[in-house]
This record gives structure tokens, C-alpha cells and sequence, in this order.
């Protein structure tokens, strides 16, 4: 069986003006740069991959240690999550 997909790729602009209340995107982020997005957040070890959550504007919503809880934190705020690369 053969299967056509598509890629998309938007802008991180066009994706904040989709609708703040709406969509959310996941991006992988190194625990080296947690406190930037993440002040609050406690200390981890450098070189660890996690990942944010953040509203379609930006907004930090929640950080994780897998794609599939940010997908599912995204779902349980009623959001559209996509992916960041």
C-alpha cells in the first residue's frame, strides 16, 4: 500500500496569527537552554532532549520528556498541537 504525505511548513509568525486559542505547537529543546524558556523550572542535566509546548503566540504552556505528553497536554487545553522543527 502506498502512502502520499504532504509536509507542511508555516512560519512561526504565520502560526501565532492561526489563533492563539486554537493551535499550540510541540518543539524539541536540550535542557541546556530550559531556563530561557522556563525560569521556574528545576535543574537538569545538559544534553537531555525535551519538549515544549507552547501557545500558537509563543507562550510556554508546559515542558515534558516526550513528544506524546506534549501532544496529550495540547489535547487536554483543547488545543491543535503541531510540530516544530
Amino acid at each position: 500500500m502506498e502512502h502520499n504525505i504532504m509536509e507542511h511548513r508555516i512560519s512561526t509568525e504565520a502560526l501565532a496569527q492561526l489563533g492563539h486559542s486554537e493551535v499550540a505547537y510541540v518543539k524539541p529543546i536540550m535542557s541546556d537552554r530550559l531556563k530561557e524558556l522556563f525560569p521556574d523550572a528545576p535543574e537538569v542535566a545538559p544534553g537531555i532532549c525535551l519538549f515544549a509546548l507552547h501557545a500558537a503566540d509563543g507562550t510556554p504552556i508546559m515542558l515534558t520528556d516526550s513528544r506524546e505528553s506534549a501532544e496529550a497536554g495540547a489535547r487536554e487545553h483543547e488545543l491543535t498541537a503541531v510540530s516544530v522543527h
